[in-house]
């Protein structure tokens, strides 16, 4: 007869698999459900993800984070307003080797299968098993939150991501860019490695524009990111395909119960314009792994009691980030006159406030 599990983890992406993996470090039987990626996607994936410090130590400590050109060190970011404002950002001297990393997804997640395949401690399962503890995984569109009483709240932003691959006749030189402009907010993110020239797009715009965008011919579309960035990057073309995804603010009331606990996307999503999604969810991973390390000898992992802890410690810094990017999200989509000069005098004031930017730049690092 087979050992039983300690816990099943439902789901198989970055956070499903970061969990597993820290788990399996505490000696616990772990099963997974999840898919086996598949060495060559049938479609070119685009997506990228800005990590933070703490991050890339956490997958770093599990020998998952990808080297160059699959993570590209952020050096430096300026964000633009629409009317004049304008930021910029850099580590501090001594602190980070960079801002953040822009990692490719695709690659991030063979390393962590990888990981995983070598860990004996973890098993791949096709769908859910018996364990003391289960927990979610399994991103926003969660099958399992249900089965658990978890009640699901969802603030759409009637906005779309819309993202692909850029290329630019100009290297990067590790900067990251934002626009804010007229409600849209568009990212251009480096990769390739330091001496790259090719950007991740991220460009929030809203329902009705990005149908009208998905439209356009690859020379079409990026005549229209040129238009609001105008040179800054260089020259730019679409080297991807692309991919769009509706936009909101959504949490679990409840992330919770006796032998059940979600994470990641599965408990919260935020607007992407601080770039902080997957940092929140791995620091989820991270969070429940600690607690789970020092629990008491005689407690279960199941024990309520003990997932209040990793709940608690959670979800004031998830509520935190979701009311920043909330908030940002609304002060940048009013269109007035007024509200726009209002925030590009908050953007030159706060590029002056000394204390205040360093602080929430090292809040952005996670340092």
């Amino acid at each position: 007869m087979s050992k039983p599990f300690d816990v099943c983890i439902r789901g198989g992406g970055v956070v499903g698999r970061t969990l597993a993996l820290l788990l399996a470090r505490e000696r616990l039987r772990v099963a997974l459900v999840t898919r086996p990626i598949p060495a060559a996607p049938a479609a070119q994936d685009v997506r990228a993800y800005a990590l933070n410090s703490a991050s890339r130590q956490l997958l770093a400590s599990l020998r998952a984070w990808p080297e160059a050109p699959f993570a590209t060190p952020v050096q430096a970011m300026r964000v633009w307003g629409d009317d004049g404002g304008q930021l910029d950002f850099a580590p501090e001297a001594g602190r980070s080797a960079a801002l953040a990393w822009i990692v490719d997804v695709p690659a991030l997640e063979q390393q962590l299968a990888e990981a995983v395949r070598y860990q004996s401690q973890i098993e791949i399962v096709p769908e859910p098993v018996k364990a003391t503890l289960s927990v979610i995984c399994e991103g926003k569109h969660s099958s399992s939150r249900n089965e658990f009483g978890a009640a699901w709240t969802v603030k759409p932003y009637q906005q779309k991501a819309m993202a692909g691959r850029l290329s630019s006749d100009q290297p990067h030189q590790g900067l990251a860019r934002q626009w804010f402009c007229g409600g849209d907010i568009l990212a251009l993110l480096p990769m390739g490695g330091a001496e790259g020239n090719s950007m991740a797009l991220v460009w929030s715009v809203s329902v009705e524009r990005a149908a009208a965008l998905e439209k356009l011919s690859p020379e079409e579309f990026a005549a229209a990111i040129q238009a609001v960035c105008g040179v800054e990057a260089g020259q730019l073309q679409l080297s991807s395909a692309l991919s769009s995804w509706p936009l909101s603010l959504s949490k679990a009331e409840r992330w919770v119960g006796p032998g059940w606990a979600l994470a990641g996307d599965a408990a919260h999503t935020v607007h992407p314009l601080a770039g902080q999604g997957l940092n929140l969810g791995l620091a989820d991973a991270a969070g429940l792994a600690a607690v789970v390390h020092a629990r008491e000898y005689w407690r279960g992992l199941g024990d309520e009691k003990l997932l209040r802890r990793y709940e608690r410690a959670r979800k004031a810094d998830v509520a935190a980030m979701g009311a920043v990017t909330d908030g940002l999200h609304g002060l940048f989509a009013q269109s007035d006159v007024r509200w726009q000069a209002l925030r590009n005098w908050g953007m030159k004031g706060f590029a002056r406030s000394g204390p205040l930017k360093t602080w929430v730049t090292r809040q952005a690092m996670g340092l």
